[in-house]
């Protein structure tokens, strides 16, 4: 097994820049696609088997160095007792959405593997066949709150703000209950054979920093405390947070994801040492070639070949993305030289 993308999150030396990319499972392939003319991805995600072939798609077809579990993040809340539906082109629809304390006691606490176990089975099955190390994930407890209390996906977030101000116990409660689910959840998938975890607090830029740091941090800091015993590289990602960094920094991950809101390298000098992902922005891989490999070189030259960073995009892979584009993506970066690139720093530092 190459690790590469291992060694790169604990800021060692490699050959060349590991790359995977956030929904490779899936969206743009073919063989994604045709499967998904028998099956939805409810029907997906409930086939251990089936999740496991999408998961491995994409290192087959593109040779990116991680495989990323094709499920997502509203999973295991359905252990807690969640009505949910996946929802084509909208996403998770809550059918009885939190708006108590009485709704947050009535969710249960299912331990590590009892959240999701067709999730832990599928991991098996991908760490089994995989030749590249494999990255399991959760959602952090505020963009599940935020789901939990919208009903739904949205853009102002205002329902999940207004419990967080109005009733700030039953919010506290309910973060509590995500972050302890969600660390048993991690850890039952690093059990399983994952080699890094990637927390994600998608929605999280739309917070305050004092907010963030006085009703959030508290929570994603005890995900991250209670699975370092384990080992394994813990990824934090998030859109939006820029004006987050210090205090994402301070709940304790070993490398933090940027969005392509900010430039790679503003980014990391604000990261105290953690190693950085990212961060192109994923809508370049809808423009031609010449732009794609452009903008990849730009992201690695802000790297300045540094042990460190894993390429990535700010955010997922777009459906319209072709897959020559993503091909492109990963040959490009596999191809620059570290050498060169750090040559270019000392040239500009000089």
């Amino acid at each position: 097994m190459t690790d590469r993308f291992i060694r790169a999150l604990r800021r060692q030396m490699v050959d060349v820049t590991p790359i995977w990319l956030m929904r490779q499972a899936g969206r743009s392939l073919p063989e994604y696609r045709r499967l998904r003319e028998r099956w939805s991805l409810a029907d997906i995600v409930r086939q251990p088997e089936l999740c496991a072939e999408v998961t491995l798609q994409p290192v087959r077809r593109l040779g990116v160095d991680a495989a990323v579990m094709f499920a997502d993040i509203m999973l295991p809340v359905r252990g807690m007792g969640v009505e949910l539906e996946l929802v084509e082109s909208v996403g998770p629809v809550i059918a009885h959405p939190i708006r108590s304390q009485a709704d947050v006691d009535a969710l249960g606490e299912p331990a590590g593997e009892e959240a999701a176990p067709q999730v832990i089975e599928a991991v098996r099955h991908v760490v089994a066949a995989s030749p590249v190390p494999v990255i399991c994930f959760s959602g952090a407890p505020f963009t599940l709150a935020s789901y939990l209390v919208e009903g739904q996906p949205t853009r102002d977030y205002k329902l999940v703000k207004r419990f967080m101000y109005e009733q700030p116990e039953a919010f506290q409660g309910l973060m509590g209950k995500l972050a302890r689910v969600m660390a048993g959840y991690l850890r039952a998938q690093v059990e399983a054979g994952a080699s890094a975890i990637q927390l994600f607090d998608s929605w999280v830029g739309a917070l305050a920093p004092d907010d963030y740091q006085e009703r959030v941090a508290p929570h994603t800091r005890a995900i991250f405390t209670a699975l370092a015993p384990l080992g394994v590289p813990r990824i934090h990602f998030g859109t939006d947070t820029a004006g987050l960094l210090e205090a994402i920094v301070a709940t304790g991950p070993d490398v933090v994801g940027l969005d392509w809101r900010i430039r790679l390298d503003h980014g990391w000098r604000r990261l105290a040492g953690l190693g950085v992902q990212g961060n192109l922005d994923p809508a370049v891989l809808l423009g031609p070639a010449q732009l794609v490999r452009e903008r990849a070189m730009a992201v690695l030259r802000q790297a300045g070949g540094r042990p460190g960073h894993v390429f990535n995009l700010g955010h997922g892979v777009l459906p319209e993305t072709t897959v020559e584009n993503l091909q492109l993506l990963v040959d490009t970066v596999h191809s620059a030289s570290l050498q060169a690139l750090a040559e270019e720093v000392v040239e500009a530092r000089a």
